[in-house]
């Protein structure tokens, strides 16, 4: 039995650390796309002038002097292309050591058969690592995560340049500022990707421009008007409610649109924080990475396995909330009956997780109920009556400690 307990589950195991080889699979599907794009373009480019140049040679159109200027130009344009193959070569080179360094540590755990083995105990202690540093990169502590990573030596398996990025970006839009997430949009493949996802980022990026544009009063009205033409109409069909906000905003100044409900949401500077937030969603979601810190998810399974109904129950006859943890003075007396999703510290973060499964259930025997609603043995309630000194004929509740006389308790019955 002992051995079957501690037999490593290894397809378990993996199951949180899917984004550990799928975010540099995303990543060099992303490079090599980018890289053909530009190689597409500038290919394009050059096959086009020099097809112009030789028509414009042959035809005697040109001058000797103007045809090798246009060869120059071709040739530095494709040396253009070389350099930037060359930094594409070298970003690819970076993603394949670091999947190498991955599919070496997943493998390790396949090297192992129990939780007992002594090398397990190494692999889990880098598993945690990794857990807390992808925790402060999402949480923006990009330096602490940096130094722990270094310090720890697991640089290839943690993502610190793409959270690098996300917190950048994401910092520039609560500072105001649009610029940094609309060049992102337009990056590499990324505006045909956002589109495949319909995805309303970017145009609610241009919206809040827009926004920007009208609250500034020095702004001319024909620069409005053609941002709007530009970047807003295009879409009024899909975002119609925006759109008509958009020209309802030329009409109503700051001042006045406040007190209209429908245009007090646009002024205000909350709307920053949604755009940082519609923003980290849309980056996790292009690259397939979740949308909790992976040490969210794993502490949610393990509290899973542990979260019964009597943790969150709503309330009790006496008014107060059952939820809220017991009291220090009762919590002191009866450490053994409280169970880890009912203490301070995790009961909150428990609470948004699913019931265990138990497909066996385990009752005590002589069950009675008290007048709260909550039921326990006959002889536990005897043996700690009697060892809280409690008078005769009455017994006080483990959980909360409410004093009830013995007449009061109903038997329960398990049907």
């Amino acid at each position: 039995m002992g051995d079957a307990d501690s037999k490593l589950d290894h397809e378990n195991h993996l199951l949180l650390d899917q984004t550990l080889l799928r975010l540099p699979t995303e990543l060099l599907r992303k490079n090599f796309r980018s890289a053909h794009f530009e190689l597409e373009k500038d290919a394009t480019h050059v096959k086009n002038a020099l097809k112009e140049s030789a028509t414009a040679s042959m035809s005697g159109r040109v001058t000797q002097d103007d045809l090798l200027r246009n060869l120059d130009s071709m040739i530095a344009r494709m040396r253009g292309v070389k350099r930037k193959l060359t930094t594409f070569a070298e970003e690819e080179e970076k993603l394949h050591r670091q999947e190498q360094a991955r599919v070496y540590y997943l493998n390790e755990l396949y090297s192992m058969h129990t939780v007992d083995d002594v090398k397990y105990d190494a692999w889990s202690r880098i598993r945690l690592d990794r857990l807390i540093i992808d925790y402060l990169l999402r949480r923006g502590y990009n330096e602490s995560a940096r130094a722990l990573a270094k310090e720890k030596g697991i640089g290839a398996l943690v993502d610190l340049d793409i959270f690098d990025q996300m917190s950048r970006i994401r910092k520039s839009i609560l500072n105001q500022s649009v610029t940094e997430a609309l060049a992102w949009c337009a990056a590499g493949d990324n505006k045909k990707e956002l589109r495949k996802m319909d995805s309303n980022l970017e145009f609610m990026l241009r919206f809040q421009q827009y926004i920007e544009l009208v609250r500034d009063r020095t702004t001319k009205p024909e620069d409005v008007l053609a941002h709007a033409r530009r970047f807003l109409f295009p879409y009024r069909d899909t975002y119609h409610r925006e759109v008509l906000q958009a020209c309802g905003m030329l009409a109503l100044p700051p001042g006045l649109s406040d007190a209209v409900d429908s245009y007090a949401d646009l002024w205000s500077p909350a709307r920053w924080e949604m755009l940082a937030d519609l923003f980290t969603s849309t980056f996790n979601a292009l690259l397939a990475l979740p949308s909790a810190p992976l040490l969210h998810v794993a502490l949610s399974s393990g509290l899973s396995a542990l979260k019964t109904p009597a943790c969150h129950s709503t309330t009790h006859p006496g008014g107060a909330s059952a939820a809220a943890p017991p009291s220090h003075s009762t919590s002191l007396s009866l450490a053994a009956s409280v169970c880890p999703i009912c203490s301070t510290e995790l009961n909150e973060l428990a609470r948004g997780v699913p019931y265990a499964n138990h497909s066996k259930s385990h009752v005590e025997p002589d069950l009675f109920m008290l007048p709260n609603g909550r039921a326990y043995g006959r002889a536990r309630l005897d043996e700690y009556a009697r060892k809280a000194g409690l008078p005769e004929g009455h017994v006080k509740d483990l959980r909360t400690g409410d004093l009830y006389s013995t007449l009061s308790l109903k038997k329960v019955y398990i049907t």
